[in-house]
């Protein structure tokens, strides 16, 4: 009987040991292959659209994780030349961070993404004054814009989310109710297509992009100077000493301007050249040689140390290359990683800056009953 005992007993211990233990792995949250946790990403409140995380994942064991705040891809897990998983885009651990700590990282911009000049543009004889927010001019919607808006998100499937946002006649200073659409699809050929539609009540303009800081070392402790870009532009549109463009459209022959073949960032970005210290490094938009074709590459990035390849698509005329000459180690991002100078490299496809202004350039305008529609491509490979 004392035996009986001490086997109940000793059994007891152990089921309440392996209780304990159940326990705390229920407690454990289910982090995402990228890490994050998505109830560092969970928001609700009365009468106020709920904030997520969304997953997308593909068939090649691709991840990618979006936020309906602000349209935002938080991380991107894609395989390495060795089969190694790496998260490549710059972004928070928690929406806190991401509201505590103004950026654009992987965010959906608007409703103007890129600089108009003076904040003021005309549009049928009224003038619109914006909100000034970078050296005199503004910059992606002002600061309140779609990056801090929270859009309604829909998960489709596993492998599409759907955000819808309504930008309300006034906001930010522009003109017309507009509804967006954008929708990211994770394909499984390992590519994320992004499609941007807008309606609107009113004529208005619209220009809209991803801004995300991509890190193909999946390193953010790294620079990007050993980076190979490619560019197919044989122009860029160069700006003042606040990044305006100042309306002429210059070849890249002869310049460190000049990717048309594939480059190290490093070798183009520090040479004497004066557009290059008017953007404190590389800040500029080429004029794409694609024409809106969407089949076909208008950017590369490579990472010789990962093997990683981004190839950029686009119906756009235009794509800002931002090399992160703003990142200054004042801002930690996942996994307490401190974001240093020139750490990612930003692809936007879009109009040109300021196009409103320059009535030459691809038009930014939208009126009723038409249909904004804007197309971009992100697809990663390996060059093994």
């Amino acid at each position: 009987m004392k035996s009986m005992n001490k086997s109940f007993l000793g059994a007891s211990i152990i089921l309440a040991v392996l209780s304990g233990c159940a326990s705390k792995q229920a407690q454990q949250p289910e982090l995402t292959l990228s890490g994050v946790n998505p109830a560092n990403f969970e928001v609700s409140a009365e009468n106020a659209k709920p904030i997520k995380l969304y997953t997308l994942k593909n068939s090649q064991g691709m991840e990618v994780c979006v936020t309906n705040f602000g349209g935002r891809i938080v991380s991107v897990m894609v395989p390495d030349k060795d089969g190694n998983m790496k998260d490549v885009v710059l972004g928070f651990d928690s929406i806190q961070d991401y509201i505590k700590y103004p950026s654009d990282f992987g965010a959906s911009i608007g409703r103007y993404a890129n600089r108009i000049n003076q904040g003021r543009f005309t549009l049928d004889g009224v003038e619109y004054q914006l909100p000034q927010n970078n050296y005199g001019h503004c910059l992606h919607g002002g600061p309140k814009g779609f990056q801090y808006r929270v859009y309604k998100g829909v998960q489709k499937n596993d492998q599409e989310v759907q955000l819808t946002y309504l930008a309300k006649d006034g906001e930010e200073g522009f003109p017309g109710n507009l509804q967006c659409t954008v929708t990211m699809k994770l394909t499984d050929d390992n590519a994320i297509d992004i499609q941007y539609e807008a309606e609107t009540d009113k004529p208005t303009i619209v220009n809209m992009t991803n801004h995300s800081y991509f890190n193909l070392d999946g390193d953010p402790t790294t620079d990007n100077s050993a980076y190979l870009l490619t560019l197919n532009a044989d122009n860029y549109t160069p700006i003042d000493s606040t990044f305006m463009t100042t309306g002429e459209i210059a070849t890249v022959e002869g310049t460190p301007m000049d990717f048309r073949k594939p480059t190290a960032i490093g070798a183009n970005i520090n040479q004497e050249f004066e557009q290059l210290k008017s953007g404190n490094g590389i800040d500029h938009n080429w004029v794409l040689n694609t024409q809106g074709d969407v089949t076909k590459v208008c950017a590369t990035l490579e990472s010789p140390k990962t093997g990683i390849v981004l190839d950029v698509y686009t119906n756009e005329p235009g794509i800002q290359v931002y090399c992160g000459n703003f990142l200054d180690g004042t801002l930690t991002g996942k996994k307490g990683i401190v974001y240093n100078f020139r750490a990612a490299v930003c692809l936007e496809t879009d109009k040109y800056p300021d196009t409103p202004n320059k009535p030459e350039w691809p038009s930014a305008l939208l009126k009723p009953g038409e249909k904004y529609d804007s197309h971009c491509i992100y697809k990663f490979s390996v060059r093994k």
